[in-house]
């Protein structure tokens, strides 16, 4: 019994640890932007810069507007640029709804709606943002200017899922979910404040326990935030100590097959000029698969951003932001 209720007490010392540092966390760090109601949650969203046309930047599967805070002020400097977080990530409410392409497609339809944001826009997709866009300019062609397309996941990889990356994906919707428990009971929190103070043991026995096998990924993500400035750090932490940042990632990443299906059943639309932005260590299927769009668009550029990994935008910003410019400029000699 009296193992019991210690562990009780820690479970409510851990909740009431996550609480009080939930309620600061709000506090020290605020939204940069404003919310706009979609559906039932309130979606954060960072605007930038004025001019026409607007530019629209789209995250990877869990990311957030923070991934594009090297990017978007430079895009600021020649036109009107606004950033967001999906649905339970970043500053954005958490939404029971099921997470399909199709809606994530309507909130952003809607959000700019809502927002006075007028078309016509230039999307900009990392990663799942580029199945994103791709979804977008299909059901709204008449609003899209052009695409940039920021080393894109793979459609035909996760449209027909191997075995291997069926579980991949499985295992990462289950830690994350266990993350989310995690984060509940202030042990997320605790141990990314240990990890941020210098402590190296405790952290890495958490991560170990928590993810297991899994481990490598999560210190792969680490790396990437790494290559973010340094005083956005807090402000990822921050987001990273909520649950509802896990739980929306999982729901993301049980959707992305059928995603991807979809996405690869429709062209992007024949009169939409756009980019693609190839990692250095893009495989040669992903760029095989990337030129096969380019073969179907006589407006499309296919670039391969030699030196880069997965994250273009954090490596290479001016690539990026040129991209973005020529598609701008090309809009307004139209």
């Amino acid at each position: 019994m009296i193992f019991l209720w210690v562990f009780l007490a820690l479970l409510v010392l851990g909740a009431g640890y996550q609480a009080i540092g939930g309620f600061l966390d709000s506090h020290r760090h605020p939204a940069p932007g404003r919310f706009i109601r979609v559906g039932g949650a309130r979606l954060h969203l960072d605007e930038q810069g004025s001019g026409t046309p607007a530019v629209v930047l789209e995250a990877g599967i869990a990311g957030s507007s923070l991934g594009w805070t090297v990017v978007q002020p430079s895009i600021a400097a020649f036109t009107r640029v606004c950033s967001y977080d999906r649905a339970g990530l970043g500053w954005s409410e958490g939404s029971a709804a099921t997470k399909t392409i199709q809606q994530m497609s309507s909130d952003l339809g809607t959000l700019l709606a809502n927002a006075g944001i007028s078309p016509p826009y230039v999307l900009v997709g990392h990663s799942f943002g580029g199945l994103l866009i791709r979804v977008f300019a299909h059901f709204h062609q008449r609003q899209v200017a052009g695409l940039v397309f920021v080393d894109p996941v793979s459609l035909s990889t996760w449209a027909n899922c191997a075995d291997r990356e069926r579980l991949r994906l499985a295992t990462g919707a289950r830690l994350s979910r266990r993350g989310a428990l995690l984060a509940r009971l202030g042990i997320v929190r605790l141990t990314l404040g240990l990890l941020v103070s210098g402590g190296r043991w405790f952290p890495k026995l958490i991560g170990r326990a928590a993810a297991g096998k899994g481990s490598g990924t999560m210190e792969r993500l680490i790396g990437e935030v790494q290559k973010l400035p340094r005083d956005v750090w807090p402000v990822i932490q921050s987001h990273w100590c909520n649950p509802k940042n896990f739980s929306a990632m999982a729901s993301y990443l049980e959707c992305l097959p059928e995603a991807a299906r979809l996405a690869q059943a429709i062209p992007i639309p024949a009169g939409i000029p756009f980019t693609i932005l190839s990692a250095g260590n893009s495989t040669d299927a992903e760029l095989e698969e990337r030129d096969s769009w380019i073969r179907q668009n006589a407006h499309g550029r296919h670039t391969q951003v030699a030196g880069t990994g997965h994250w273009i935008q954090l490596e290479r910003p001016d690539v990026v932001v040129e991209a973005v410019r020529e598609l701008v400029e090309r809009f307004r000699c139209l």
